[in-house]
């Protein structure tokens, strides 16, 4: 119908009641189990049927209940107690005074996706949840820091099933009116308004706020009537499929993010990349930078990457988003004059240094990495893989010179702590324990927990999962016009008391859903054994355009359909934040089956983790350096493979092996009917690691130590004096750049002849050219290590050489002495780096070895 007018009638809540509504507008409450509590005991089944969103929830409560509420002394007494901690939790100021001086500033924390709850379905899986709670744990740390993102109108997709067991997909609208969204305003009081200039006009976008604690989250939308059908598409779905709609979303995000920013009157100190996404901002960046302070670019590329950080979460280079040039031409243009460069030279800083193309494609891998001075990967072993996916952007280096660290993820565990174990958190580490989390008492009283208590806590968890799991089934079969023998069945699926191992996770290839299909009948036996069953709850999503990824889900499908089996094995449909608490709290393994090294850090486990669930997993991702025998089980040593197919078959076995050998007889081992002491006592051991190194405040206290707080004093100081110091740097690289093919080094030579014995030192002398650049302008290095070949080291070490003689004419003699720690073979050379910070020394060519 045409032309209607629209209006909202919001439900008349009573004064006494009236927080409820200031609650329900920030996203505190979602992980806050008393908070939470509040609105479930309102009315228990409403509250599940409006999908735990307390905006629609409190517009289906009658009057009546509101008056009853008003006049309940028990219920105005809780409201208080939640009120309370909302006020001096979720109202405090971010203060960020004693990192530094003057008007603050923020870091601005930029994601093409965020999981903050269910009911704000603006993510598609591990990517999004790790922001919403990196913006968790910096509310509870009262960080200066904001998120930045885009608003979907239609979020990442539903999954549901056909007869076949075949994935399928719907994307229903999201009615911003129950999101707890507000406008974005500028300190004056006016709405935001952005607009990038696009390939097709103008592209307007609106910025929306929500709250998430004490922490901002802005998110740009196009959904405008100034934009035609096709922009207002920029901000309908997550990850749209289209190359074009994809680079519109990106672009919008980064350039549109810091202009939004910028609008709403934030300084913003510190840009941190959650993924290549965003890479884009840098570009922003630099061009209002040049404008504000009236410097040129290569005074600007000396400041804006010093204070950028990317944080990269992709294992494999197809991973990340190639965008052709004819495609990304058009939104550079208009920063040409802005920027006094070129569209050539801007695309160049997304192609790699040494091979820059006008015609070709724009990494938003490479354009992330170059416009920051501070990379890393999400673990320890991924930190590694990238350092070798990314050595060709410094050549000359070697792979472990890389400079891409690694800081592994962690998860807000209040978010996914289940309601049982929260309250055994709270008697036994106290109210606020979740501030407290790495502190030795606090990892101690874990242990003083009652071991039945904690058996009692987790069977109720597991029973809570069963019944969900029912729930689930009746709806997915109903769907589907199942019979009613058949839906009878559904209603009884599962036990209550055996062993429940659970798989959730995205399906793709390399996640290897299948592994435990490798020998059907033998993975049938360990389901149906009459003295130790087994039963496996398998959930998570496909790709729309991984056909390889559906066919696993149909083909676990075929396989749970098995009459022998159908009560063992579920599949759960539309694996979402609420289903994964479930799974999470209620699971007794948490199984993860990736093709090493191929899952870069991997957070369900940790999740898992904090309820005592035990994991057994392949060696890869956080497992991979949180592995012990006190705590899971890995499968496999770590091993790489080069044939896939024979890699599955070896660990198909392996897996099996362990549940039949280690799991499942630790599980059902019980001491005259009581509960499993040894499993309980692994059950502590995987909750202290969780709490103590896979926790968001160690994450972001980590980022905020090595990264945050140092960029930002880093800025102040390059900015300060008409930003002499970064004018200075610029001459520096210039300088450097412009000479370095003069330097050349002789090959290094020992003053005495080996062998050595452990503990004994000799010196060695190196000639070096350096042409007009100074002592002052670069290093001289001993470069030196165990021998792996021939050619190679297995592990290095530099040692600084000094100037022992100066003969003139750029010629210089400079010496170290090496110490022998250990007997082995080694091999040294020398080398010539940049002198300076990390940014000028790893500048790409500015390396010189000894022949």
């Amino acid at each position: 119908m045409d032309h209607l007018q629209t209006f909202q009638v919001v439900p008349n809540i009573p004064e006494q009641l009236s927080f409820l509504e200031a609650l329900s507008r920030n996203l505190w409450w979602s992980w806050k189990q008393d908070a939470i509590e509040l609105f479930r005991r309102i009315d228990p089944r409403l509250w599940e049927e409006s999908e735990r969103n307390p905006i629609v929830f409190l517009t289906r409560i009658s009057q009546t209940r509101f008056e009853e509420l008003a006049r309940d002394d028990s219920f105005l007494a809780h409201q208080e107690r939640v009120k309370e901690r909302f006020e001096k939790r979720a109202c405090a100021t971010a203060d960020w005074s004693e990192c530094l001086s003057g008007k603050q500033g923020v870091v601005a924390y930029f994601s093409m996706e965020f999981g903050i709850h269910e009911s704000l379905p603006l993510f598609a899986g591990g990517l999004g949840i790790l922001a919403g709670d990196h913006l968790k744990a910096s509310s509870n740390m009262a960080l200066p820091l904001v998120g930045v993102g885009l608003l979907y109108r239609q979020g990442y997709f539903r999954q549901f099933l056909d007869q076949d067991g075949w994935q399928q997909e719907e994307y229903p609208e999201i009615d911003l009116y129950n999101l707890p969204i507000e406008r974005a305003r500028d300190h004056s009081g006016n709405e935001i308004h952005i607009s990038v200039t696009g390939p097709d006009g103008e592209i307007h976008a609106v910025v929306w706020m929500i709250r998430i604690g004490c922490t901002p989250l802005y998110l740009l939308d196009t959904n405008l009537a100034e934009n035609s059908s096709k922009i207002r598409e920029i901000t309908s779905r997550l990850y749209a499929g289209a190359p074009e709609m994809r680079l519109a979303q990106e672009v919008l995000l980064g350039i549109g993010g810091i202009r939004a920013l910028a609008a709403i009157g934030i300084n913003t100190e510190m840009c941190h990349m959650n993924e290549g996404h965003s890479a884009f901002s840098s570009l922003e960046r630099i061009a209002q930078i040049m404008s504000k302070y009236n410097i040129d670019l290569k005074t600007a590329l000396e400041i804006i990457p010093r204070a950028t950080l990317f944080t990269t979460h992709t294992p494999v280079v197809a991973g990340y988003d190639r965008f052709p040039a004819d495609l990304v031409k058009p939104y550079l243009r208009p920063l040409r004059k802005r920027l006094g460069a070129t569209e050539d030279e801007i695309l160049s800083w997304g192609q790699p240094p040494m091979e820059p193309d006008p015609n070709g494609p724009l990494s938003m891998f490479v354009l992330g990495l170059r416009m920051s001075q501070y990379c890393n990967g999400v673990s320890r072993l991924h930190g590694k893989v990238a350092r070798r996916m990314w050595s060709h952007i410094w050549p000359k280096r070697p792979e472990d010179a890389t400079p891409i660290s690694h800081i592994t993820n962690g998860v807000h565990l209040q978010s996914f702590l289940s309601s049982e174990h929260t309250i055994l958190f709270e008697r036994y580490l106290g109210p606020d324990w979740f501030m407290s989390l790495r502190t030795s008492h606090n990892i101690k009283r874990i242990d003083k927990m009652y071991g039945e208590g904690l058996w009692r806590a987790h069977e109720m968890n597991r029973s809570r999962l069963i019944g969900a799991c029912r729930k689930q089934m009746i709806k997915q079969y109903r769907r589907r016009n199942a019979p009613k023998p058949v839906m009878e069945e559904v209603e009884s699926v599962l036990d209550h008391d055996i062993l429940t191992i659970v798989f959730a996770r995205r399906f793709t290839t390399y996640k290897r859903a299948n592994l435990l299909l490798n020998d059907p009948e033998r993975f049938e036996a360990i389901l149906n054994s009459k003295t130790h069953p087994v039963q496996f709850i398998f959930a998570g999503k496909a790709h729309p355009k991984d056909h390889e990824g559906k066919e696993l889900i149909q083909r676990l499908i075929g396989f749970s359909q098995r009459p022998s089996v159908r009560h063992r094995v579920v599949f759960l449909e539309n694996y979402d934040m609420h289903i994964a608490r479930h799974l999470v709290q209620g699971a007794d393994v948490w199984l993860n089956t990736p093709r090493r090294p191929f899952e870069a850090c991997g957070t369900s486990g940790m999740k898992a983790a904090i309820n005592g669930v035990l994991n057994v997993s392949i060696l890869d991702g956080w497992w991979d350096e949180a592995y012990s025998e006190d705590r899971g089980w890995r499968i496999g040593n770590g091993e790489e493979y080069a044939d896939p197919e024979y890699q599955d078959s070896v660990e198909s076995q392996a897996l099996y092996n362990i549940l039949e050998n280690d799991v499942i007889p630790c599980f059902y081992e019980r001491k005259n009917g009581g509960y499993p002491g040894r499993w309980v006592k692994m059950m502590k051991e995987s909750m202290k690691m969780a709490m103590l190194d896979f926790c968001s405040l160690r994450m972001v206290s980590e980022y905020n130590e090595r990264f945050y707080i140092p960029a930002a004093k880093r800025l102040k100081s390059l900015l300060e004096n008409d930003a002499r110091e970064a004018r200075n740097l610029a001459v520096q690289r210039e300088r450097l750049s412009a000479n370095w093919d003069s330097i050349r080094i002789e090959p290094p030579v020992r003053e005495k002849d080996g062998p050595f014995r452990a503990g004994e030192a000799f010196r060695v002398n190196a000639i070096v050219h350096l042409g007009k650049l100074s002592p002052e302008e670069v290093e001289v290095q001993l470069f030196y290590g165990k021998l792996k070949a021939i050619d190679k080291l297995s592990e290095s070490h530099t040692e600084k050489m000094t100037i022992k003689e100066e003969p003139g004419n750029g010629k210089y003699l400079y010496t170290c002495a090496i110490t022998c720690n250990a007997s082995g073979r080694y091999g040294f050379t020398a080398r010539v780096t940049a002198s300076g910070d990390d940014r000028i020394r790893f500048t790409p060519g500015l390396i010189t070895w000894a022949p």
